[in-house]
């Protein structure tokens, strides 16, 4: 009799156990929204752009596909009078001033749009003329006013025969990759075609795979990593955008999430359960500490580097240096080479300026201006997407 109830108090206990934690899974995942349709991922289908009749509109709908500081897809489009022609702003609503100071981040993003529009445009049979400026540069000492008066680009299409291109489909992937890469090395065919890219003589695109190289590059990332998150200003600013849950990345379409650092699948749900329930676990301390850590990994196994460099840093040479960065991506893709770029180091605020320079003087010693910086490699595991706007946001009435 005791033997059997002593089993009963097992298989209840065992019962209760497993209620228990199905409730708390079923709790995280209703915080997380895991049951909430993921609007905030529809302009990853390749059917999204068809929904709009306008060519214009269906170019802008990939252009929003492209890479952009703090994932703010600062872009803005005016669509003119004639049918075939679009003006591309850069929206001063969504500037990342702490990180960002001279908008030089900003302005790369502003390049990274136009190439994925003209990839796109031959893809569906539109050459895309693309006039950098046309108004001209911006008043610097008025810097808000002439983003918002002056456009970077006017984008004119011809209609043409649809020449499928080789790198249409890489628009829809990824274009960063945090996690840590296979210790392969890229082959030699490989960093060639990766050069071959740059056409442009006001650009340079360097790769460096050498382990002296490698090391030194490791060191400028970490400790980039190691200034930017002691600082509280950067903090808040990246908390601004860190969206918890399904709802908020929803709502916003814009900003950080938990799936920046490769979570996906039911994992994601968990941790954006945890965070939405217990704030704290995101809070500064924990998450820089976990931006150094996650750094220190990555750059451990990072077969090599690339750096995008403009021989000045005028606004039409960042913008150029965008769509030379998307280019690189997009061909990475096709030779199964993935990216990411440990940034920091680049960024224009006063702690970063000795490392700024660090950088410049061993990379840049003709007076050059790095632009973008890269680590380059295989993946040893897929990424999801980043949240995207919807395309009519970015219309000018």
């Amino acid at each position: 009799m005791k033997k059997k109830n002593w089993k009963k108090g097992v298989i209840l206990m065992i019962i209760i156990l497993l209620v228990v934690l199905l409730t708390a899974v079923m709790v995280l995942l209703l915080a997380s929204g895991a049951f909430t349709k993921a609007t905030y991922n529809e302009p990853w289908e390749k059917t999204y752009a068809q929904k709009f009749d306008d060519p214009r509109v269906q170019l802008a709908a990939h252009g929003l596909l492209a890479p952009s500081g703090h994932n703010m897809q600062p872009w803005k489009i005016q669509l003119d009078a004639n049918a075939n022609v679009f003006y591309l702003y850069a929206d001063s609503t969504r500037l990342t001033p702490e990180v960002d100071p001279f908008a030089r981040q900003t302005m790369v993003t502003q390049g990274a749009f136009l190439e994925y529009v003209s990839v796109a445009g031959e893809q569906l049979g539109y050459q895309t003329d693309i006039d950098l400026f046309p108004n001209g540069e911006y008043d610097e000492n008025n810097l808000l006013e002439s983003m918002n008066a002056m456009p970077v680009a006017k984008v004119t299409l011809t209609k043409t025969d649809a020449a499928p291109s080789g790198l249409y489909d890489a628009l829809f992937l990824p274009d960063t990759n945090r996690a840590p890469y296979q210790d392969s090395p890229l082959t030699a065919s490989q960093i060639a075609q990766l050069k071959a890219i740059n056409t442009d003589p006001d650009l340079q695109l360097l790769v460096f795979e050498d382990e002296a190289n490698r090391a030194a590059l490791a060191n400028i990332a970490v400790e980039g990593a190691k200034i930017e998150s002691g600082l509280h200003r950067m903090n808040e600013e990246s908390g601004k955008i860190f969206r918890a849950n399904e709802r908020e990345k929803n709502a916003y379409r814009y900003g950080y999430s938990v799936e920046g650092q490769g979570t996906s699948g039911f994992m994601k749900h968990v941790m954006q359960g945890l965070v939405t329930l217990f704030p704290a676990m995101n809070d500064e301390a924990a998450s820089a500490d976990l931006f150094v850590k996650s750094t220190q990994e990555a750059v451990a196994h990072t077969p090599a580097y690339a750096m995008i460099l403009s021989n000045n840093n005028s606004r039409t040479e960042q913008v150029k240096s965008g769509m030379l960065y998307s280019k690189l991506v997009l061909t990475a893709h096709t030779l199964g080479i993935v990216m990411q770029p440990p940034s920091q180091a680049l960024e224009e605020y006063p702690e970063m300026s000795a490392l700024y320079q660090q950088i410049h003087a061993e990379y840049a010693p003709n007076g050059s201006t790095i632009q973008m910086f890269v680590r380059m490699g295989f993946a040893t595991k897929s990424v999801p997407n980043s949240m995207r706007r919807d395309v009519n946001e970015l219309l000018l009435p």
